[in-house]
């Protein structure tokens, strides 16, 4: 579904990543961790088109992305999820989730807000509350609901247990799962949470200093911790 071949790219005049390759298939869930800096951001606002590939290529489907912005790849399929809870303060639920849905028919904004509701029945109780006054926990699950409002093929999620408390990393990474397997929604994710992302992984990628250090099957890291480690240090 995504595919990245040797992608150069960073900011200004300082390049952060490296020749990097990564490839995701359709139904998959393919994690991206490594350290602080090693550039798995990044690589994400390169596939949504956020920043530009200096060299290399970005594939959705067989379709060039390079030199789309983001619009234009959420029309394609393909919803980014930033990092932080992401959400305006100042407008209700329902409000950010319309902003979601900009592109979409008011008919079609109904269904979806339906179905994505249901997906996170505790944001239907908040719908008329300014999305500053949700617990962080909701704020993240209303940043989530609100990137499958176009109903994407593949969704792209940043660091998205940053800030939660355990017990809510838990029950978000269990969404995760649900969106991946009952709706069949392809999901790559960038996550500091090492052993919990790799749980839910099909593969995983490790970036280390802005290239690709690993690129195998989440299993094998959670059973080497040397190799682990390496990556890391």
């Amino acid at each position: 579904m995504l595919k990245i071949k040797n992608l150069n790219t960073g900011y200004d005049k300082k390049q952060v990543l490296f020749d990097v390759s990564i490839e995701v298939k359709q139904g998959e869930i393919v994690s991206i961790i490594g350290p602080n800096g090693s550039g798995k951001s990044t690589l994400l606002k390169a596939a949504c088109g956020l920043i530009p590939a200096w060299s290399g290529e970005i594939l959705f489907n067989g379709t060039s992305l390079n030199g789309n912005e983001p619009p234009d790849n959420l029309k394609l399929g393909m919803s980014f999820c930033p990092q932080g809870n992401r959400v305006f303060d100042d407008l209700t639920v329902k409000d950010n989730l319309e902003i979601g849905g900009y592109i979409l028919t008011k008919e079609k904004f109904n269904d979806r807000i339906h179905e994505v509701l249901e997906i996170f029945p505790i944001l239907k109780q908040r719908l008329k509350q300014e999305a500053g006054s949700l617990s962080g926990g909701e704020q993240q699950m209303l940043a989530v609901a609100r990137a499958l409002i176009p109903e994407p093929k593949l969704l792209l999620l940043d660091e998205p247990s940053l800030g939660l408390a355990p017990n809510l990393i838990k029950d978000l990474f269990e969404k995760f799962i649900e969106l991946n397997q009952k709706l069949g929604i392809t999901i790559l994710i960038v996550e500091q949470k090492v052993r919990e992302v790799l749980t839910i992984s099909n593969r995983t990628y490790g970036l280390k200093l802005g290239k690709v250090a690993y690129d195998g099957v989440p299993q094998h890291l959670l059973t080497n911790k040397e190799k682990l480690r390496e990556l890391f240090l």
